[in-house]
C-alpha cells in the first residue's frame, strides 16, 4: 500500500513537471527581439503619438490586415523579399513602400496627428536600433508569424560545464535612414471674388483718369506649405483688371501682383482655422485700349480670414489689403485695394 502511495506521489510530480514545463505563449517582448526566417523579411509597425490620439488605425501589409494599432502597440508581418506595401488608415490613408531585402527587419513608426479628423497619420522609417528600442516599450496585437510563434522555452544545461569562449558579436547590419519628418504639408488655394480700387482719380500718362474701382475680374491662386503647428509660407498670383475713362481716351489696366506669403493659421478645432497673414511682393500695371504700356513697382498687403476644413478639402474665406504704387515718381499710379474673397483649398 505503500509503495502505490509512493508512485502515485512520484506520477503527480511528473505531471506538474510536464504541465509547467510546456512552451509558453508568446508575448510582446518575444517578438519585438524576433529575427526574419531564412529568405524572408519582417516589417515591424509600431505606433508612437506625440500627443496621443483615442482613435485605433488599420494597418495592411500587402493586402494582409495585420492588426489595428493604438498608441503604444505593434504589429510584425512576415513577407517576401521586393517590394512591399503598407496601407494605413481608412478614411484618410497613408500609403507607404519599401524595398524589402532578405533576412531583414524594417521598422515602420506611425503616428496620429491630433486635432485632425478624420484620423491622419504620419509615417516614417525609423532605425533598428530605434524600433527594437520602441518595440520593448509597445503591446503586440494581431498574430505573432508562425516562424516564431511556437519557439520552446530555452531549457538550461543538464550539469554545469566549463565556460566556452564568448562568441564575438557579429558587426551590426546598417540600419536604413530615416525617412523625412512629416510635419509639412502642401496646400493649393484658388480664389475669386470681389476687389475694389482705392483711388479711382488719379493721372494716368499724363491724363486725368477715372477709374471704375470695382475690378471685374479678381482672381488668385496660391501655393503653400503648411506646419502643423500652424505656420504658413507660400507664393500668391493676384489678378484683376478695371476700366478708365480719361478725356477722349477709354482703355483697360491689368495688374498682376506677384506675393511672397507668410501665414498663421489658429487651430481653434479640427475644421476651423482662423488665419492672419502678410505679403510682399511685385505689382505689375498692363494698359490696352486707347492707352499702351506697362509699368510696375513694389507690392505690400496684409490678409485675415478663416478656412473650414473637412479632411484634405476646404472653404477659405479673406479680406485682402493690397498697397502698391507702379511707374516712376511724377507719373506713378495707386493700382492698391482691398476686397474679399473666397475659395477651395486641397492639401496634400
Amino acid at each position: 500500500m505503500n509503495e502505490l502511495r509512493a508512485c502515485l506521489s512520484v506520477s503527480g510530480v511528473i505531471l506538474l513537471a510536464a504541465l509547467f514545463g510546456a512552451a509558453s505563449p508568446v508575448h510582446a517582448q518575444d517578438a519585438s527581439r524576433a529575427t526574419p526566417p531564412p529568405g524572408k523579411t519582417l516589417v515591424f509597425v509600431f505606433r508612437s503619438d506625440r500627443q496621443p490620439v483615442a482613435a485605433q488605425v488599420p494597418v495592411i501589409v500587402n493586402l494582409v490586415r495585420i492588426g489595428d494599432l493604438a498608441n503604444g502597440t505593434f504589429a510584425v508581418a512576415t513577407v517576401n523579399p521586393g517590394r512591399t506595401f503598407l496601407r494605413i488608415g481608412e478614411r484618410a490613408v497613408a500609403v507607404f513602400t519599401l524595398e524589402a531585402a532578405a533576412n531583414r527587419s524594417y521598422f515602420v513608426r506611425i503616428e496620429a496627428v491630433s486635432s485632425v479628423r478624420p484620423v491622419r497619420t504620419e509615417v516614417r522609417l525609423v532605425s533598428e536600433v530605434d524600433g527594437r528600442s520602441s518595440l520593448a516599450q509597445s503591446r503586440l496585437v494581431g498574430a505573432a508569424p508562425a516562424a516564431f510563434a511556437a519557439a520552446p522555452r530555452a531549457q538550461p544545461p543538464a550539469a554545469p560545464v566549463a565556460a566556452a569562449p564568448r562568441a564575438q558579436p557579429s558587426p551590426p547590419r546598417p540600419a536604413p535612414s530615416p525617412e523625412p519628418g512629416g510635419d509639412w504639408s502642401f496646400a493649393l488655394i484658388a480664389k475669386g471674388g470681389a476687389f475694389k480700387l482705392a483711388n479711382a482719380n488719379q493721372t494716368v500718362a499724363g491724363s486725368a483718369s477715372t477709374f471704375d474701382t470695382a475690378s471685374k475680374p479678381a482672381v488668385g491662386i496660391e501655393a503653400e506649405f503648411r506646419h502643423k503647428a500652424g505656420f504658413a509660407v507660400g507664393g500668391e498670383a493676384f489678378y484683376y483688371k478695371n476700366d478708365l475713362v480719361a478725356t477722349g481716351v477709354v482703355a483697360k489696366q491689368q495688374v498682376v501682383a506677384l506675393m511672397l506669403n507668410g501665414k498663421y493659421y489658429v487651430p481653434v478645432a479640427d475644421w476651423f482655422h482662423p488665419f492672419v497673414g502678410v505679403g510682399v511682393g511685385f505689382a505689375d500695371a498692363v494698359y490696352s485700349g486707347d492707352l499702351k504700356g506697362t509699368s510696375g513697382g513694389p507690392a505690400f498687403q496684409g490678409l485675415a480670414g478663416m478656412e473650414f476644413r473637412f479632411g484634405s478639402v476646404g472653404l477659405n474665406v479673406q479680406y485682402k489689403y493690397l498697397a502698391s504704387t507702379t511707374g516712376k515718381t511724377g507719373s506713378d499710379v495707386k493700382v492698391g485695394g482691398r476686397g474679399v474673397l473666397a475659395g477651395v483649398s486641397i492639401a496634400f
